[in-house]
Parts: C-alpha cells; sequence; structure tokens
C-alpha cells in the first residue's frame, strides 16, 4: 500500500531525509520512532503530499503522490503534527466540512459522522466549539477526520499527543484494530507503544533508518537480550558470579539487585544457557528465587543506536549515557 524509494528532502544545506526506503502492507502497523529532529515528521509529510521529495518515489496504493496526487490523498487518512483543525468550528461542524471535502453527502456522510464520533469518543463535545476544547479532544476531532472517509491508509503523527492515560490505551486499541484492514503508519516517543500497538517498528536517526524490524526483533538487538538473570536465597553473589563466569558458554558475569547476570556468548544459544545455568545451580544446591532469560529492552536499543556519536564513545567508556 505504500511503497517508499531512496526518499531525499533537504532543506537548504540540511539533509532532513537521507535515502530513506521501506514499504508498509495492508494489515501492518508501522511504528516510526526517533528522536526529535530526526526526520520523522518530514517522512510523513511526504507520504501524504503534503511537501514534495526533493528526490525518491513515493507511491500510494500504486500511485505515484508526486504525479498522481488526487489518487494517492483519496487513499489516505492524515493526522498532522499538533493536530491542526479551525477552532472557530463546532466539532460537528469540523467533520461536516471534513465529510464535505472528502466527497461524502447525504446517507454516507451521515453515517460516516456518527461512525467516527463513535470510534473517536467525542459525543460529548459534539456541538461544543474547537477552540474550547481540552488538548486531548482537540486531537481526538483531528483524528476522527482522519478517518472520515474510511481510507485504506493511515499516516498519524504522534497520535495519542496530550492525551491521559486511557484515552492513549483506546486510541493505541483503535489502531491495532484498523491497521487488521489497513496500512497504518504513525510516529511515537513512547517506546510502550510499539508493543501495544504495532506489527513493525522503524528507527530513524539524523535522516536515515537505523533499525527495521518487529517488536521482538528490535528487542534482540538489545544487549540484555538473551542474558539469564539468577536470583538465590542465601547464595553469595561473588561466588555465583565467579561460578557463572566459568561456563564456556558465558561471555561475561555482572551483579545486579542482589542476584547476577550471566550474558551469552552467542545471542542464539540464550536457551541453552539458561538450562546450563539451571543445572549449575542445581549442582551448588542454589535454592533459586527467580531464574529468567531477559528479552531485551527497546528503550535499551533505541537509545544506543541514536546516541550521538561523542555520548556513544562516552558510554562505550564507562562516561554514561
Amino acid at each position: 500500500m505504500i511503497q517508499i524509494e531512496n526518499l531525499v528532502k533537504t532543506f537548504g544545506p540540511k539533509r532532513a531525509v537521507d535515502g530513506v526506503t521501506f514499504t508498509v502492507e495492508r494489515g501492518e502497523v508501522l511504528g516510526f520512532l526517533g528522536p526529535n529532529g530526526a526526520g520523522k515528521s518530514t517522512t510523513m509529510r511526504m507520504i501524504t503530499g503534503f511537501i514534495p521529495p526533493t528526490s525518491g518515489r513515493v507511491t500510494v496504493g500504486g500511485h505515484d503522490v508526486v504525479e498522481s496526487p488526487l489518487a494517492a490523498k483519496r487513499l489516505i487518512g492524515y493526522l498532522p503534527e499538533a493536530a491542526p483543525s479551525y477552532p472557530d468550528m463546532t466539532v460537528h461542524g469540523f467533520l461536516s466540512f471534513a465529510a464535505d471535502m472528502r466527497g461524502l453527502a447525504g446517507e454516507a456522510k451521515r453515517k460516516a459522522i456518527g461512525r467516527v464520533i463513535d470510534l473517536c469518543f467525542l459525543s460529548s463535545v459534539l456541538h461544543q466549539g474547537i477552540d474550547t476544547l481540552s488538548k486531548g479532544y482537540k486531537h481526538r476531532t483531528c483524528l476522527a477526520q482522519a478517518l472520515i472517509h474510511d481510507p485504506d491508509v493511515l499516516v498519524l503523527d504522534e497520535p495519542t499527543d496530550g492525551l491521559d492515560p486511557n484515552q492513549k490505551h483506546e486510541v493505541r486499541n483503535l489502531i491495532r484494530e484498523l491497521g487488521r484492514t489497513k496500512a497504518v503508519v504513525f510516529s511515537t516517543h513512547i517506546l510502550e507503544e510499539v508493543d501495544a500497538a504495532c506489527t513493525r517498528a522503524i528507527i530513524i536517526d539524523r535522516g536515515r533508518i537505523v533499525a527495521n524490524g518487529t517488536p521482538a526483533e528490535l528487542r534482540g538487538m538489545s544487549d540484555l537480550a538473551g542474558a539469564v538473570t539468577v536470583h538465590a536465597i542465601g547464595a553469595d553473589a561473588a561466588a555465583m558470579r565467579d561460578r557463572l563466569a566459568a561456563i564456556p558458554e558465558v561471555a561475561r558475569v555482572e551483579q545486579v539487585n542482589g542476584g547476577v547476570r550471566a550474558f551469552p556468548r552467542e545471542k542464539r544459544a540464550a536457551g541453552e544457557l539458561a538450562r546450563v545455568v539451571a543445572e549449575l545451580a542445581t549442582r551448588e544446591g542454589w535454592r533459586l528465587d527467580a531464574l529468567r532469560t531477559e528479552e531485551g529492552q527497546l528503550d535499551e536499543v533505541f537509545r544506543r543506536i541514536t546516541l550521538p556519536d561523542t555520548a556513544k564513545r562516552a558510554a562505550a567508556a564507562g562516561g554514561g549515557a
């Protein structure tokens, strides 16, 4: 549904997007992650035809966004950054206007407005002026206009920005459900949303893609992934560390919160390492309180691959991140 090939955008000397290539299929929810200024919003604006690329190509549903903009945009629902709207309109008036712009009329228009009011929980503010709404309701109103024509492609820039925890949960569930039949791309700074809503995620940094995979694959890039953490009642942690360090499959060992963590030499051997550690614990007579294989942490992966080079060198030298 979305195909991006070697996309580049420059603003004067600044290369905001630098050779980005990826695809999004129907039935996928792609999380678009990156630090501030990484190029997320610029990429999304080019996907929707809001700004043209300097070079490269974007097609939506087989339509080139530059050469056939109307055909491409008919397929897209777009929630821009900061959720812009017309503050002098009521919520119903704004949605009616959005439906008109999308070519909806009569019964089809009435049903479309009713559907997005229910989806975005707007019935309590339907006749209220947009300028009087809270930030969360303004965001949901703009999300509703993106859904009004039931598009095949959704491009959502920070769709949970400004929402309270309950509203975030509702929107994540909505995105996950919409992703069953549509192609969805949404940007976020909240890493827990990757697990909550995404089938795949891309991390972009300084205009380039630095990671692309399922949430499990990204967690697998973590240094912590595959490590085995052991807590034993009454055992000496230093002695446990020494015994674990002697295992051939172990690359290094560290003490953590009263326990010990062993890192495998090869990630694919992580499951085998847990078995070996359990056998060692039995032989040593350790009274195990916990033994677990770590999945890895998305925030650790994100920080490691998006830190500036100077910070990476400092972290590697023990100077902290």
